[in-house]
This record gives structure tokens, sequence and C-alpha cells, in this order.
């Protein structure tokens, strides 16, 4: 079968720079890549023939005789016997920039950061829930964690006490092994040490040699005056410990404020519905109302207040997480509650007082019988029924 033009290959010019030239590779290799697309033998086809390409025309005296001569000029022996490596080179080099970018950390071919050896432990989430009270007034108290912690009869060296793990003879401690295809060399993980560099011939009868056992821990935890819900608390080195002797991961505490039977939160303001009876709307006077302190506050109804009408107490809210001393206001929405269960000497004189009531006393309901009035006269005179 022939093969396919190089620049076809990589979906280029002729006349691409370096850059662009190389911008191209790194799409096409990431996305061909066998890690990627595993048992699909087509990706791996188009993977070998992306790095064949490329290998050629990123250098410039192998792209100006395939310019020149194309495909034969690599045959029988041409610019290095058929491989497009030349002089059977490590490909490694030419792949260290984009493996970086396909699995995050350093080049599987080596150059990044050794496998086997010290790793950070994992961060640990904890998930905390608090009263409102409690988020206004900040809290001290102690959480229990399970989690992994080095065993203490091997000291987190998995291997039986009086003896230590051993180099492993497979890899030489790297905990990678290479291992040749065509013209790329691969590399994975050792088998035999599982990427650990070591291997532990006589394992701690405790934790069975993970080096770890599992155990709860109690953490005093301080959580602050102001925190709302979504805020996350960390505790530094307080995660699970790293392997191989690596640095101990994080726990960080999510917070999330429980609802109140009485405010609600918005931010450093808090929002307190609270009925008003229709006397006292209409005529004026004073509501005893609780705070989020505990206290309680007299508050003053003006006379012919209406339901959705607020009013604001200063100072009142939730306080400041940012230490300015600065504190939220507490806002009171009244709404006008209609009586009900009327005995029949209330009902006579609620009839009287509508009698009597005239527009001055309802200025939102003749309002509104106006511009009824007006849009149905506008529809030709008389409502449709």
């Amino acid at each position: 079968m022939s093969k396919r033009d190089y620049y076809e290959v990589l979906g280029v010019d002729k006349g691409v720079d370096e850059k662009a030239l190389k911008s191209a590779y790194r799409k096409l290799a990431m996305k061909y890549h066998p890690d990627q697309n595993a048992g699909d033998d087509a990706a791996e086809a188009k993977f070998k023939e992306v790095g064949e390409a490329y290998a050629i025309l990123s250098d410039a005296d192998k792209r100006a005789a395939y310019d020149r001569f194309g495909h034969r000029a690599f045959e029988d022996g041409g610019m290095g016997g058929g491989n497009p490596f030349g002089g059977g080179g490590d490909p490694s080099d030419m792949f260290q920039d984009i493996f970086s970018q396909v699995f995050g950390g350093g080049s599987p071919f080596g150059g990044g950061r050794q496998r086997g050896g010290p790793q950070r432990g994992n961060d640990l989430r904890y998930d905390m829930d608090i009263a409102l009270e409690e988020a206004f007034a900040g809290k001290e108290t102690t959480i229990n964690v399970p989690s992994a912690v080095d065993c203490g009869t091997c000291d987190g060296s998995g291997a039986e006490p009086g003896t230590s793990p051993e180099t492993c003879e497979t890899c030489g401690g790297a905990g990678r092994v290479r291992a040749q295809q065509g013209f790329f060399t691969m590399e994975r993980a050792c088998a035999r040490c599982s990427g650990r560099g070591q291997v532990i011939s006589k394992p701690c009868k405790t934790c069975r040699g993970a080096g770890q056992v599992q155990e709860d821990r109690n953490l005093s935890v301080k959580i602050p005056a102001g925190v709302e819900t979504g805020m996350r608390i960390r505790l530094s080195g307080e995660g699970e410990p790293g392997a191989h002797g690596g640095p101990k991961g994080d726990l960080y505490i999510f917070v999330n404020v429980e609802e109140h039977d009485i405010f609600e939160r918005d931010g450093p303001n808090l929002y307190c519905r609270t009925p008003v009876s229709m006397v006292t709307a209409s005529l004026g006077g004073e509501i005893e109302i609780p705070t989020i302190d505990g206290a309680r506050q007299r508050v003053t109804i003006p006379e012919g207040a209406q339901t959705g009408r607020k009013l604001r107490l200063r100072g009142k809210g939730m306080p400041s997480l940012r230490g300015s001393g600065q504190t939220g206001d507490l806002y009171i929405e009244m709404f006008v509650e209609t009586p009900r269960n009327l005995s029949a000497r209330q009902k006579e004189l609620m009839r009287e007082f509508c009698e009597c009531s005239g527009a001055d006393c309802n200025p939102e309901s003749e309002g509104f019988v106006g511009r009824v009035k007006k849009f149905w006269d506008g529809m030709g005179g008389e409502a449709k029924h």
C-alpha cells in the first residue's frame, strides 16, 4: 500500500512553518494516542502515521529531501535506512511535551516526576451542616474524620519490622519499564512493583504491605462568624499521608448553613416575613420581633401599612467575614393578615365599616376599579361574559 503524503497526514500546507506544524502534530497525537483509544487498532495506526510524518517534516534536512524526492528519499537505506527517526534514535524527546499535555504531568519517557518517588497524599472532604445562629456567632467544634494514616507497626514502610523494602530488580527502582514497538519506544509502569520501584518480600502483618491503615481522627475546627453556604475551610496537612514519604494532603471542610424557621438570608442581610393584624396595619402600633442574636426588638408599624412594605433594622443582620466589623441589616417584610372565623357581631361591624368607608380609605381599590372601567370602555363598552 502506498504511503499518504506527509503534509496530508498532518493536515497542513507544504509551506507550513515550524510552529504551525508542531501545533497540528500535537492535536493529532493527542487525538489518536493509544491511551486515549484503548483497543482501537485504527487509532493506533493513525498515531504511528502521524508520528512518522512529523519526524520527517520537523527535521529541516529530511523535510528538504522529502520535498524533492518524496517517500523514495527514505527507502532502500536512504536518509537513515528507513527509520524516520534516523540512527535508531529514541523518539522520547519529540513526545516530551505531548505527553505532558495528555497526562497532565511529566513525560512517561522520563524527565518528569518519578512515578515511584514520593507522592503527595490525597485531599479529604468533610461536609458540615451548621445552624444560622452558629453561622452568626461562629463556633469551635470537634469533627471525626476517617482517613488513612501511616501504619504504626512498620512506620509506613509496608515491610515487616526488622526488614525493609528492596529495590525492584525488573525496573532497577525506576518504577517504569520500556518496550520497543516498531518506531516507538513505549514506557509503562513496572508490573512487578506496580510502579513503586520497590518490592516488599515480607509485608507488615498489620497493614499487609500497604504502609497505611484506616483510623478515625478527632480534629478541632474553628468556624468563623459570618460563614456562608458553599464556603470551605482548609486544614493544611490534615489529609491522607503521601506515598513513599510524600507530604500529606489537605482536609477541606465544606459548610452548609441550614434553612431557618424565621429568617431568610441574602449575603449579609436577613429577612423576616412578619404577619400584622388588619387593625394594627390600619391604625398603626408596635409589634415585637426576634433578632438573630436571640434578643427582642420592638418595631413601630406606621398607620395604613400595606402588605409587602419593608422596615429596615440597621446592623441586625450577619457579620462580615472580612473582619471589617461591618454587619448586614435585618429587613422586616410585613403582610397584613385578613381576619378569619369572625363572630356575628364582628361581621356586622365589618359591614358597617364597609358602608361608611369611601375612596379615601381604599385608594388602591378605587384606583384599580377606575383603570378597569377605562379598559372596558376602550374594548367597546361592556365586558364580555
